[in-house]
């Protein structure tokens, strides 16, 4: 018999808004996570993101709180906004027919003193980039000395985006008999580091050591010239037709000027990077989640923790710098185990990276060779001609180009 969320003391109600939510079974992190968190136990994770880790840290974080206390009792600590938007969003969905309990988002690029506001009241749970969490306590809006669960999500990106120092001190701020949860892609030297120097005998999870891309997404790779991109990303879009796509550049001024190309085309798209205000940052996320979005270009960076249900596509317009990268893409597409499609295009100085890519996560991505390389058919595969999928389109939704 598979283990189900009331097996674990998952109270109805949250079990309830999981079913709402077609969350029928603990994924394999949940299915380990859970039970060591609800017993007090620290806990270091290796989870990407798409395994349901979210969960494996929320709902037993709900069923601990005290609702009735005034203070902040659960801090979770993430790298980016749109994570920690989407943390928050994930913990509103499970409370919302509680009044009791309260969650707040803190992340730079909001108004300040509506942060400040909303910390008067009772705010049991914060979701908070560690810049502007650091600016509150040294302005001293917020008191981080009764924390009883804290998490650091995502913890080799905050190392590897230099957050060290930020979180070595929020660690501090916090009360030493309190319950840590680690949870990271990767388990680099430095997360361990920072597990020794935080976790008190944690149990370490391990779900997979190098997670390779889903099963259900059909992977293609395209060898072309660079300046051959911008049309052939026109033509594949044309005929894919995707419901929703991702497009990853390597820099923002390669999203800006493909953006640009593409809305020329007339498709729905935005840009998403760096540079972009957090006011346009959660506008474009926003219309990109309702589908009034049909593509989404974007840096790894922009990118990160990036979940929205309904991507089909995921065309990797630079190669990714690594196979993590590469799975990290591939992830926002065939989530809940629905079908997806990922076009990486690469160009005769990528040969060695795409080989290394291969390699290390064990896989033989299907390549066809596109007439930029000097090919007399315009797709001379390498390898036997992959299966496309169908289209993706929906009738119902008039933004998309025909």
């Amino acid at each position: 018999m598979p283990a189900d969320f009331k097996s674990f003391c998952i109270s109805n109600r949250f079990v309830q808004k999981l079913q709402d939510m077609n969350i029928k079974e603990p994924t394999p992190i949940q299915e380990q996570a859970i039970p060591a968190i609800l017993e007090g136990k620290d806990v270091i994770a290796q989870a990407q993101t798409g395994t349901g880790k979210t969960f494996a840290f929320i709902l037993p974080i709900l069923e601990k709180v005290n609702y009735k206390a005034d203070h902040v009792q659960a801090l979770i600590v993430t790298p980016t906004r749109e994570l920690a938007i989407q943390i928050t969003n994930e913990v509103k969905k499970l409370i919302e027919d509680i009044d009791d309990v309260n969650v707040l988002a803190i992340y730079g690029g909001q108004d300040v003193e509506k942060q400040l506001k909303k910390l008067k009241r009772n705010m049991q749970i914060v979701v908070a980039t560690p810049g502007r969490l650091i600016d509150h306590l040294q302005r001293q809006t917020i008191n981080l000395e009764n924390v009883s669960y804290l998490v650091l999500d995502e913890a080799d990106q905050m190392l590897l985006t230099g957050f060290q120092n930020e979180v070595d001190t929020i660690v501090r701020h916090t009360s030493a008999a309190r319950q840590t949860l680690l949870f990271s892609a990767t388990i680099s030297e430095d997360v361990e580091k920072l597990a020794q120097k935080h976790l008190r005998d944690p149990l370490t999870i391990q779900i997979e050591k190098k997670q390779g891309p889903a099963e259900n997404v059909e992977q293609l790779a395209i060898q072309l010239s660079d300046r051959a991109k911008q049309a052939l990303i026109v033509e594949l879009v044309e005929k894919d037709r995707p419901f929703l796509a991702v497009i990853f550049c390597r820099t923002k001024r390669r999203v800006s000027k493909l953006y640009g190309e593409l809305k020329s085309h007339g498709f729905a798209c935005d840009e998403l990077h760096s540079d972009i205000s957090q006011a346009k940052r959660e506008r474009v996320m926003k219309q990109f989640r309702t589908a009034k979005l049909q593509l989404l270009i974007a840096t790894d960076v922009a990118a990160r923790g990036l979940d929205v249900e309904g991507v089909t596509h995921v065309y990797n317009y630079d190669i990714p710098e690594d196979s993590e990268s590469y799975v990290h893409r591939i992830g926002r597409t065939g989530r809940m185990g629905s079908e997806g499609m990922a076009v990486t295009f690469y160009t005769k100085d990528d040969v060695d990276l795409l080989k290394s890519i291969e390699e290390e996560l064990q896989i033989t991505i299907p390549k066809q060779q596109h007439e930029s390389c000097n090919d007399k058919q315009e797709y001379q595969e390498e390898d036997s001609k992959p299966k496309r999928k169908k289209h993706f389109s929906r009738k119902a939704n008039k933004n998309y180009k025909r």
